[in-house]
């Protein structure tokens, strides 16, 4: 039904889309029976599914990226649709509106976005408000980052609020350092720059008495060489594991005529054609870390077989969003039932 549905979709704007979806599942609690249709549908419970990452129990490792739900506003209705967890944010401390529109766009013959949104949300302190209502018990993660307006110098302090503003209302932290459609926000993956806000936010975390896990979102444009400095921080802080990674700024290889690719202009790309360089990534650094550091693989997932490829890289965990979107709710159903009967098969060839 979603191929049907999705040419007329994708005839408006995919920020249009994105509201009136939205919109849809605000509408959920309201309809009776609602979201048990919805999990009938799409949810699969099985507790081969079931795996322990940074000391939080998932039921399957299949989860949402940041960005679909910036403000936390849907969790219990993305619940339904068969989840292991949801990211939300990216959440400054402040409100912001983001950048000006049009700031999503679509690359169909490439089966991609480009998006410089400019992180707009309505700010931590509306967040922790509205994850208020969670009644759901999927993990939530917070994806946090400093607000545009802030110079790098004081970056360190919008993180360490956003995250006393959201401690107790999600469930682990993915550091936001690698936005391509913040100016200079990827700066602050340069070693000084970073060692501050690390310093800042596990600092803060002592105060707190439950521990909640820190992740690193990294850009997926960073070299050999600002990929072993960054790690090396990771491990001088003990943070809880890594984010594997953001959008790109990079146009290679695209089947998208040139001429409308630079007529669309800066962002960040998602979608299929990140996932190698995803795969590749993983493995890289699962294999350099001698997979000590928990990875959670995002980028250019779009069927059940790139799904299964992330999680043997060395993924623990792999989340979906322009895959979604351009596959529809039944997407994430049919990936785990493809992790179902892999952990059958298996099972069966170790007997």
């Amino acid at each position: 039904m979603y191929r049907l549905i999705r040419p007329v979709l994708f005839r408006f704007s995919a920020e249009r889309v994105h509201h009136w979806t939205m919109q849809a599942l605000r509408c959920v609690p309201y309809i009776p029976f609602a979201k048990c249709i919805l999990r009938k549908l799409f949810s699969i419970n099985d507790p081969s599914l079931s795996r322990e990452v940074f000391g939080l129990k998932f039921k399957n490792p299949i989860g949402l990226a940041a960005g679909f739900d910036k403000n936390g506003e849907v969790v219990n209705e993305l619940a339904c649709f068969g989840f292991g967890f949801i990211e939300i944010g990216s959440v400054t401390p402040f409100p912001q509106p983001g950048n000006p529109r049009p700031r999503v766009f679509r690359l169909p013959k490439d089966r991609a976005l480009i998006n410089r949104m400019g992180i707009n949300n309505a700010g931590a302190k509306q967040v922790m408000k509205n994850l208020r209502t969670r009644k759901h018990k999927i993990i939530v993660g917070g994806n946090i980052s400093k607000n545009s307006a802030t110079p790098n110098t004081a970056a360190a302090a919008d993180y360490e609020r956003a995250l006393i503003n959201l401690y107790d209302s999600v469930d682990y932290f993915a550091l936001n350092i690698s936005c391509p459609n913040v100016k200079e926000l990827g700066c602050l993956q340069e070693v000084e720059s970073l060692r501050i806000i690390l310093e800042a936010v596990t600092d803060q975390r002592k105060y707190h008495d439950k521990y909640k896990p820190v992740l690193l979102k990294l850009s997926p444009d960073l070299n050999a060489a600002q990929l072993e400095d960054v790690l090396a921080l990771v491990f001088e802080y003990a943070l809880d594991g890594l984010i594997v990674a953001n959008t790109t700024t990079k146009r290679e290889d695209l089947r998208s005529p040139d001429e409308e690719v630079q007529n669309i202009g800066s962002g960040g790309l998602s979608g299929a054609p990140l996932f190698q360089n995803t795969v590749d990534l993983v493995r890289y650094i699962s294999t350099i870390t001698k997979k000590q550091l928990p990875i959670i693989g995002v980028g250019g997932v779009f069927s059940e077989e790139d799904a299964l490829q992330l999680l043997d890289a060395g993924a623990s965990l792999v989340q979906v969003y322009t895959g979604f979107i351009y596959n529809g709710p039944g997407f994430v159903k049919r990936i785990l039932k493809k992790l179902v009967n892999k952990n059958t098969v298996g099972s069966i060839k170790n007997t």
